[in-house]
């Protein structure tokens, strides 16, 4: 039996269904929450949600939610934690309770679709592709194993995660996302694809971004920069990909303050860097990290610091400390030139 008919016949036996997105949800994640709901409404299963925690703060992201009509509810841990048998839970594009979710570890899960790296995955049904490009591909590669009816909201919510989470086709693509992208392609909506191609940016984006390249210091082919405090926490990786277009440059590390917490984002060429590995080593006792070889991100909860948030002082500190780790994990001295 094939994992989409599995996949199906696992839904046959529930009456709800809760999908679960990883905190601050890309298009990969809401794009495979879309379609795996309606994969789940052709099963028979009518009361569907899809909760997600943290901001829909990349332009990208709020164009996406508001022109395909997502509809997204604040994470409720009594909606997972006190299901009755028949409601299912899944994750997509995570893997593991309360690794980049707020679920509570001990919480059993029902589906898991992810292709993020991970470790230790225990659900009822698993696809979990560390080789394929974007979760979206998986999806619909189960929607045509399905023959279900494709409408142009899925379609090009499929087609444009697919296109994002792989930059094009440059980045981390396989035949499976080319063959994924040419059988939604007659299904997709052109105007509004076009529409999320180019989404207005906000000026505390285009701040944040400038901060990233005034504050940015270099050591050989490695740049570490921070934006400061922001509101934007997509800006980090946007500042990320850009800087690390930079001549001379193959791996770009951007972090910032954004509320209560550190968060990072990371983009590496360089065949000798697994940046996903290098923000777990930094981080990953003391806060989430992880990712692939070629990009990754992480969160650091400020903890009692948190209180100090006007400090003027807070900003130095988080940057010694966060520069200083990442260097040890990237094995160089810890003296950034500047």
């Amino acid at each position: 039996m094939g994992a989409a008919q599995e996949l199906f016949d696992l839904l046959a036996e529930g009456e709800e269904l809760t999908i679960v997105c990883h905190n601050n949800p890309d298009p990969d994640c809401l794009a495979s929450a879309l379609a795996l709901g309606r994969i789940a409404a052709s099963a028979g299963i009518d009361e569907r949600r899809i909760l997600y925690s943290g901001d829909i703060s990349h332009q990208q992201n709020r164009a996406f939610v508001n022109l395909l009509d997502v509809v997204l509810k604040p994470f409720d841990t009594a909606a997972v934690q006190d299901r009755p048998a028949d409601a299912l839970l899944a994750f997509v594009d995570h893997s593991v309770p309360g690794v980049n979710n707020n679920v509570p570890p001990e919480v059993p899960i029902d589906v898991v679709i992810d292709h993020h790296p991970a470790e230790d995955i225990v659900a009822r049904f698993v696809d979990h592709r560390e080789d394929i490009g974007a979760t979206a591909t998986i999806l619909t590669e189960y929607v045509r194993a399905l023959d279900l009816e494709l409408d142009p909201a899925v379609a090009t919510a499929l087609l444009f995660a697919i296109r994002r989470e792989t930059l094009d086709f440059l980045r981390g693509a396989t035949r499976a996302e080319y063959e994924a992208a040419g059988y939604l392609h007659d299904h997709t909506d052109t105007d509004i694809l076009r529409k999320l191609s180019t989404p207005s940016v906000s000026g505390a984006t285009v701040d944040a971004i400038a901060h990233a390249i005034e504050n940015r210091s270099v050591r050989g082919s490695v740049l570490i920069s921070h934006v400061g405090r922001t509101t934007e926490r997509d800006s980090l990786p946007q500042a990320a990909d850009y800087l690390a277009t930079l001549e001379g440059v193959e791996t770009a590390i951007v972090f910032g303050i954004v509320d209560d917490s550190i968060q990072l984002s990371g983009r590496s060429v360089d065949s000798r860097v697994n940046i996903g590995a290098v923000l777990a080593d930094a981080f990953g006792t003391i806060g989430s990290a992880g990712g692939h070889h070629d990009m990754a991100g992480g969160e650091i909860p400020l903890g009692i610091f948190a209180d100090s948030a006007e400090d003027d002082n807070l900003l130095s500190m988080v940057d010694q400390v966060v520069t200083q780790r990442l260097l040890r994990s990237l094995k160089m001295a810890v003296d950034l030139e500047e």
